[in-house]
């Protein structure tokens, strides 16, 4: 994770353009909140609040967390600290399975998790470990930190947070799946961008070729591995066999899980400051191409999951 000092202009694009009223801060200086901070919700306290790029931006200390993790943030990354807001981030960390991570030194103040967001955290949960290593205690561990510098941050549009929340609604509490195979699929879908690129560039650079290459390769590793909910494993095995790729058999719903779990699968790759920017960049531009194509490129709702799995009615008992 960068400054906070930076982090306000990657926020900025959740911003509805109009100016607010100099008067109509959702947030007061001092005051306890809730807020959203990669994949989980946390406690916060509103330091400063002020009218910045024609929208209100709150300056947040997480509590429990060192001053170097304060930052600036959009008012769609906080929420009111009230009991109904904390007991959904409960009944959401209880099922991610948060609370069984003791050792991780997440308080019962960090384990809650958000309203609609939260349930976008549910999407997040492992990607937030490199963050739960951080966040061990105030003094931290040094070889945590070293490795949590290197996190970069993917600020996830609104409107695809709230496709994983979505997701997440469909898939734990409605038992409903993706049907597969998904069309366009993640192959599809980069070769999409690829063309996107060139024809808004007049050219293709290698590096946008080698990140895309990386994406493909980061879904089809990661995929059975953390970007599954237990509900769609069964459907997996059906779906995948030993010489198919899942980005080609999967879309853009868990594509989108993918960008949750990048900053923690990044952290590890030992790349410098400046070239992890650029990428950041790039993953946001791309992030924003999701975002146009919502409608072309998302299903707005699941099939039964009895029924998706073709050749097979397992896919609703993983």
């Amino acid at each position: 994770m960068g400054s906070s000092k930076d982090d306000s202009a990657t926020d900025g694009d959740n911003s509805g353009g109009e100016l607010p009223d100099s008067n109509s801060s959702l947030f007061s200086e001092g005051e306890k909140v809730l807020a959203y901070h990669g994949p989980r919700i946390y406690e916060a306290k509103v330091q400063k609040a002020e009218v910045r790029k024609k929208e209100w931006r709150y300056f947040v200390h997480y509590l429990g967390w060192n001053k170097n993790w304060d930052e600036w943030v959009g008012a769609d990354r906080l929420m009111k600290h009230t009991e109904e807001n904390v007991q959904k981030q409960q009944a959401l960390d209880k099922k991610q399975g948060v609370d069984k991570n003791p050792k991780s030194g997440r308080s019962a103040q960090t384990k809650p998790k958000a309203s609609s967001e939260v349930k976008v955290d549910k999407e997040d949960t492992k990607n937030n470990v490199a963050k739960g290593k951080k966040r061990k205690t105030d003094s931290g561990i040094e070889k945590d930190s070293a490795s949590v510098k290197k996190l970069i941050k993917i600020q996830i549009p609104s409107t695809l947070k709230k496709q994983l929340v979505d997701d997440w609604e469909f898939i734990t509490q409605q038992d409903k799946l993706v049907k597969l195979p998904r069309s366009p699929n993640v192959d599809s879908i980069l070769t999409k961008y690829l063309e996107y690129r060139s024809k808004k560039d007049g050219t293709v650079t290698d590096s946008v070729g080698e990140i895309l290459n990386g994406l493909r390769c980061y879904f089809d590793k990661a995929l059975a591995v953390i970007l599954l909910y237990k509900k769609e494993r069964q459907q997996y095995h059906d779906a995948v066999a030993d010489n198919v790729s899942p980005s080609t058999v999967y879309g853009a719903e868990h594509l989108l899980r993918l960008f949750v779990k990048l900053p923690e699968l990044l952290a590890y790759v030992n790349i410098e400051e400046e070239t992890l920017l650029r990428l950041q960049q790039k993953l946001l531009d791309f992030l924003k191409f999701l975002q146009k194509n919502q409608a072309t490129f998302f299903l707005f709702t699941y099939d039964d999951g009895s029924k998706v799995s073709e050749g097979s009615g397992k896919g609703k008992d993983n």
